[in-house]
């Protein structure tokens, strides 16, 4: 049996249910993300499926200088606090240096290292020392079996802690591939396993004029195939207008339509389980 453990009032991995990792791909304005919160913790409790917040304060690989960013390290955790403190929700960001990671998991639960930078040393030893629940993102670039590496950096600081994300890889030039062994080889670590259903639709370099495109309808279609292959939870990010997302608009899944979806995929996984 896999690994398992709490995040916050979220027991992940061995047995548990399903889970989701929900929210924005980006800190937008404080009034934005704390509605989103207050309204992914009410589905979560309509449909009794445990609910990690998920929002980043800096997206710091934007396709164009000119993309969104969000407020920043500070401000940004300012608002994830809130969330936390208001809605009793665990919550997790991403973080890009090494100097971040302190700052950040004072504040969060789950410290993430975004898939471009998983193979970056001194980053993945530094969110292992945090003490903060460490979620790994596999690079689009690496093969299931190379996480092993990666894996035993984040445990030698100690750290048992750890989730294990999907999320496509490169194929050919604009586009991923989402393959579901991955789901399975991933597993043999022990670890929860996660899939990124709206990052994996993306296509990456795409020639859409300074932003990442994607397939965005596609998610749900390929979160049902995961956690049919044995993950323990999805991570999707939403936003109430995709449409007007300051980040990921095109694959972000519309907030009106997670509800529905959360419901079909814990009945999916209570089938494999």
């Amino acid at each position: 049996m896999g690994k398992s453990f709490k995040i916050g009032s979220v027991r992940v991995g061995g047995k548990s249910g399903f889970f989701s990792i929900s929210g924005p791909c980006v800190i937008e304005d404080r009034a934005l993300c704390i509605d989103m919160a207050r309204k992914l913790a009410k589905l979560s409790e309509k449909t009794g499926v445990p609910y990690i917040f998920k929002a980043s304060y800096d997206k710091a690989n934007r396709t164009s200088v000119k993309g969104f960013r969000g407020p920043g390290l500070l401000k940004g955790l300012e608002v994830l606090l809130e969330v936390k403190e208001r809605f009793g929700l665990p919550v997790l960001t991403d973080v890009h240096t090494e100097q971040e990671v302190p700052i950040a998991a004072d504040v969060v639960d789950v410290i993430q290292i975004p898939a471009f930078l998983c193979r970056q040393t001194d980053l993945v030893l530094a969110c292992g020392e945090s003490g903060a629940v460490v979620n790994i993102k596999k690079g689009q670039f690496l093969g299931a079996g190379d996480m092993e590496h990666i894996i035993k950096k984040v445990e030698s600081t100690g750290c048992k802690k750890i989730m294990l994300t999907e999320r496509g890889n490169s194929f050919g030039y604009g586009n991923l591939v989402a393959d579901m062994r991955n789901i399975a080889w991933l597993k043999e670590f022990g670890y929860p396993v996660v899939f990124d259903a709206t990052h994996s639709v993306q296509r990456p370099g795409a020639g859409a004029g300074g932003f990442t495109p994607g397939d965005g309808p596609l998610a749900p279609v390929l979160a049902r195939a995961a956690v049919a292959a044995g993950c323990d939870g999805v991570f999707m990010e939403t936003h109430p207008r995709p449409a007007e997302a300051l980040s990921d608009a095109q694959n972000s899944i519309p907030l009106a339509k997670v509800g529905p979806i959360w419901t079909q995929l814990r009945a999916i996984h209570e089938i494999v389980a």
